[in-house]
């Protein structure tokens, strides 16, 4: 099967309610990531020195060395920036997730104490924090249980939660296939979290966020001051805060590192926006876990049987093979086409069969209009339309005319089929017996070139209908 991985529709227009504990408009989630010790260093066996998220923004590895400013940023975020995000999280009586490096846990006893007396969510950072890209996947696995032997060991516990960062294509399958996990966070691919199935595997996704992020004071085209931040981090609040009144409430995360937000001229930003969530009515601080636990027992994993893109070409035909009448061929033709998450919708679905239905040509096209019965013709009389005809027919009345209007049906049914050759289709759901009777006499007049495309309109949207009584959008 031609199967296309990425999911490109999600939750599309209408995401879930989340249904928030106590109607919370919003949930807010603070992730402190907890990295220093468990960088790239020569001391940790790495082949050179960390390049990453420090005050030095064009920093290159030097090989076979150690870079001594970077490591005292590093070091700077456990001794002073941790301690000065564990006071302002403490006495604000919120409750965070720490992203921790196995590494880095089994170098800071202390802050692991503090973390778990003041009962914030560890979750595994991994085994340390480097690049993954380039690791075999048996080796990334290798690392993966490591990183859980490690976190298990400094802190007593597995974890539940696993965020790798720079992880690979397989990270998610992987964390899938090891099992024992609550949620992943590495996506950034919603405001909501969703479930990613690996295979036959449901995996929870609770997404994270690069943006509001404190990273930004150490990238290009980031935060040049804390005020840049507070505004950012108030817009997004707002914005989502807007969303939850109207009635589709999301989750807003926060990146935090100890040794980028924990600087002094950094903190009070952080404070200033902590100040400003916790004015609002209707908002809930949560760990990452308490989110995935609550999606848990409100949003259950799907049943991956039934995703159209997973079926084989016989259950995919015997499933859709009727969606457009008595044409399977327009189901087989789909099946081979590159579907994906994206198809495993109505409108999805539709669009592909659509796709095929519009490629078939004139002659195959007239075969699917040919295929379609008469409206209340003798063949609906007789009882032998499909299931699908007879209810739609039904859905208008169409089962139930007077002797008077039989013979009108009847009529326009012989005058329409001699001068165009096919039956007159329409998709009847929400019209009357009057609409009807218009279309048909209005469309009658038409010529052929025009009332076939009309036809083939009607029943890519009859087919969209049956697929809508099927599917979710």
């Amino acid at each position: 099967m031609n199967r296309y991985p990425r999911d490109l529709h999600g939750y599309g227009a209408t995401p879930p309610d989340p249904q928030w504990p106590n109607g919370a408009r919003i949930a807010v989630q603070f992730v402190m990531n907890y990295e220093e010790g468990g960088e790239n260093n020569i001391l940790h066996g790495d082949a050179a020195s960390e390049a990453f998220l420090s005050e030095v923004v064009s920093a290159q590895p030097w090989p076979g060395q150690r870079h001594w400013n970077i490591e005292t940023m590093y070091e700077y975020g456990a001794r002073v920036g941790f301690w000065r995000l564990h006071r302002l999280f403490t006495e604000a009586e919120i409750p965070i997730t720490v992203y921790a490096v196995g590494t880095a846990l089994e170098r800071s006893p202390g802050q692991t104490a503090a973390m778990q007396e003041a009962g914030w969510e560890i979750a595994s950072h991994g085994h340390k924090w480097i690049e993954w890209k380039d690791f075999p996947i048996d080796e990334e696995r290798r690392l993966i249980e490591e990183g859980i032997r490690i976190h298990t060991e400094a802190t007593g516990e597995r974890p539940l939660g696993w965020y790798t960062g720079r992880g690979t294509e397989n990270t998610l399958d992987l964390i899938a296939d090891i099992g024992g996990f609550a949620y992943t966070a590495d996506s950034y691919a919603d405001d909501l979290p969703y479930w990613h199935m690996s295979g036959s595997k449901p995996l929870l996704v609770v997404p994270y966020t690069l943006e509001a992020n404190d990273m930004r004071f150490a990238t290009a085209q980031g935060f040049n001051s804390g005020d840049q931040f507070f505004t950012y981090l108030k817009d997004s609040f707002d914005a989502l805060y807007a969303e939850g009144e109207a009635g589709a409430p999301k989750m807003l995360s926060i990146g935090l590192h100890c040794r980028i937000v924990g600087r002094p001229g950094r903190i009070q930003a952080l404070k200033r926006f902590v100040e400003y969530a916790q004015s609002h009515d209707a908002v809930w601080f949560a760990r990452r876990v308490d989110i995935a636990r609550h999606w848990h027992t409100h949003h259950p994993a799907p049943d991956p049987a039934g995703r159209p893109s997973t079926l084989s070409q016989d259950d995919f035909v015997a499933r859709y093979g009727g969606i457009f009448e008595h044409s399977p061929w327009v189901a087989e033709r789909a099946h081979a086409l590159e579907l994906g998450p994206a198809h495993d919708t109505a409108n999805g679905l539709h669009n592909a069969m659509a796709r095929v239905f519009r490629a078939g040509g004139d002659d195959e096209r007239r075969g699917v209009l040919t295929a379609h019965p008469d409206l209340a013709g003798k063949i609906a009389q007789t009882k032998r339309l499909t299931a699908e005809s007879t209810a739609e027919q039904a859905s208008a009345g169409l089962d139930a005319l007077t002797d008077d209007e039989r013979a009108t049906f009847e009529k326009l049914n012989t005058t329409y089929r001699d001068k165009f050759g096919f039956p007159f289709i329409i998709a009847v759901k929400g019209l009357t017996k009057a609409d009807i009777l218009a279309a048909f006499e209005r469309r009658v007049d038409h010529d052929r070139a025009t009332e076939f495309a009309e036809a083939c309109r009607q029943v890519e949207r009859i087919a969209l209908l049956r697929l809508k009584d099927l599917l979710d959008d």
